[in-house]
């Protein structure tokens, strides 16, 4: 059993801790997914590569977070309610995308002008990285604002 304090804590953060476990998942989906398609298929289009793989991951992130992490909250239309998630999440694949570019096409930390490794850090750095954390900052604020907000929770 957990002391009083921290099982008030995780209580009281329930949804913000769901959506890290649901990050923590859809992180692992994204970078396999992104490394596989970078190291074969489309070894010359990293960009696009990152772009399928957070598009394959905010599905199941979707699935996810709807079933799981904010299963309290909502209460609209699923339809309208996937549209809302997916604008804002097409929205946070702008933000997750943004700093890979700028690594790869403004800073050139990309083969011939970087070792390999370098490269490969700078992606993981920007892509996986601080790509992640500023768009999952922004999207948890979007999600529980207008995807699943509290006040339809008295609906149902």
């Amino acid at each position: 059993m957990l002391p009083a304090p921290l099982r008030n804590l995780l209580l009281k953060h329930r949804e913000l801790l769901k959506f890290a476990v649901v990050g923590g998942t859809t992180f692992i989906i994204d970078n396999v997914i992104w490394y596989v398609l970078k190291l074969t298929v489309l070894a010359d289009k990293p960009i696009t590569a990152k772009a399928i793989a957070i598009i394959v991951a905010t599905i199941a992130s979707y699935v996810l977070n709807r079933e799981w992490s904010f299963r309290m909250r909502g209460g609209r239309e699923r339809r309208h309610e996937a549209a809302l998630f997916f604008l804002i999440s097409g929205i946070g694949v702008g933000i997750n995308l943004i700093p890979p570019f700028v690594s790869r096409y403004v800073l050139d930390l990309e083969v011939p002008n970087v070792t390999r490794a370098v490269q490969e850090i700078a992606d993981f750095a920007s892509g996986s990285i601080i790509g992640m954390l500023l768009a999952m900052f922004f999207r948890f604020w979007a999600f529980r604002k207008w995807v699943f907000p509290d006040e339809l929770e008295h609906r149902r």
